[in-house]
């Protein structure tokens, strides 16, 4: 059995659990313990190898993890100190229950410390910095479970929850928040298959939102999603918290004219990444960037006592492909109730009014733009070969 299967444990116990462990270590010499990490390579279980990693954002009390690494990199995990014993990182991702198989809900503690593993730990390579943020202790989250392994998580900022802890604001919709298909799992639907649960889960709600901004790969996905549920192409929309009108704009209508045209690849990448500085930059007109307010979490790199960052001590996985969560660009008073809905057709307009025609077809472009453009419509306009833009 792996740790995913064991008897549940609270935040509280696992912490006093290390911290007892710490302490029998500290209080005098014992015989030499490693860990086989491999056929080729083990560890020593000492003090000078181990790291203590914290698992959810700046919150009290605080949840933390007893980590160890390989003498040669502080910065990586090697194992986690779980039930009483070290696990080798792979092994805390594994599970023996036939029924962890798809998307399922996570509700235990160690479940967390998987969604924790994948988004900060195993994803990661050594030369690229933290973009993922330590989710909340209370974040909506599922898991998809494939051939005995977390392969992918995606999280939800549900309607109604709030942004933050300080400014009482919430959400008005709900949201997509991050997503990742493990970088051995990708080019296999997986991406789209969690964006289709997300949309399911949903099916009463008129707008459904995906955190801004949205990754190349993310991108991909929703394309290749919209053109198979075209139902949905009115009601997805890339937004920032907490999604009031004016923080979201129509994603298919912003495929079609070419707002994504520059980062959108081929091949879905299967993560959604979105960069804490970036997502903090308020738009034109709503201040600078230092008024700006995250409604996610800062990224706080997890840290031993030395500060170093972690990293998964997993020679065999391929690339990365971090994320973070979504930000507010502005702070709102939504006391005044919600905003009116804007017309259909106001991004496709202002849109085309930023790249005006030629000036020898002024007068037909300007008579052309008299008709709304919708998402639905635009299914039927071509895309340049190039550009992927609307022709």
């Amino acid at each position: 059995m792996f740790p995913v299967d064991l008897p549940a444990v609270e935040d509280g116990e696992m912490t006093s659990a290390s911290e007892e462990y710490l302490s029998c270590l500290e209080a005098g010499p014992r015989d030499d313990e490693w860990l086989q990490l491999s056929q080729t390579s083990k560890v020593a279980v000492t003090l000078t190898h181990m790291r203590r990693l914290q698992l959810f954002e700046d919150e009290r009390p605080d949840c933390t993890l007893l980590a160890l690494h390989p003498p040669e990199d502080p910065t990586r995990v090697a194992a986690l100190y779980l039930h009483g014993k070290w696990w080798r990182v792979d092994d805390v991702l594994r599970t023996s229950s036939n029924s962890r198989v798809g998307l399922i809900s996570v509700r235990s503690l160690v479940e967390r410390v998987i969604v924790f593993l994948l988004s900060r730990v195993v994803e990661r390579s050594s030369q690229e910095k933290l973009l993922f943020s330590l989710h909340p202790r209370t974040e909506s989250c599922k898991l998809l479970w494939r051939d005995g392994q977390a392969v992918g998580f995606y999280t939800i900022k549900h309607k109604g929850s709030r942004c933050d802890g300080w400014s009482g604001r919430g959400y008005l919709l709900p949201a997509l928040d991050t997503l990742l298909v493990r970088s051995s799992w990708r080019r296999r639907g997986l991406g789209l298959q969690m964006l289709d649960d997300f949309c399911s889960s949903f099916s009463t709600e008129q707008f459904l939102g995906i955190s801004s901004p949205l990754s190349p790969g993310m991108v991909a996905v929703c394309r290749s999603f919209l053109q198979q549920h075209q139902e949905h192409l009115e009601h997805l929309y890339e937004v920032e918290a907490p999604g009031d009108w004016t923080q979201r704009r129509n994603i298919w209508l912003s495929i079609r004219l070419g707002r994504y045209s520059l980062g959108i690849k081929e091949e879905p990448e299967e993560t959604q990444r979105n960069q804490d500085e970036s997502s903090l930059k308020p738009p034109a007109g709503r201040g600078d960037a230092t008024s700006a307010t995250s409604c996610g979490a800062n990224a706080y790199p997890a840290t031993g006592s030395s500060g170093q960052q972690v990293e998964a001590c997993d020679p065999g996985r391929g690339g990365s492909s971090p994320s973070s969560t979504m930000s507010s660009a502005h702070a709102e008073d939504l006391d005044s109730g919600p905003r009116t809905r804007p017309p259909a057709s106001l991004s496709a307009k202002q849109s085309l009014e930023s790249n005006p025609p030629p000036s020898a077809e002024a007068e037909e472009a300007q008579s052309a733009a008299k008709t709304p453009l919708t998402p639905q419509k635009l299914l039927d306009f071509p895309l340049c070969p190039v550009l992927n833009t609307t022709c």
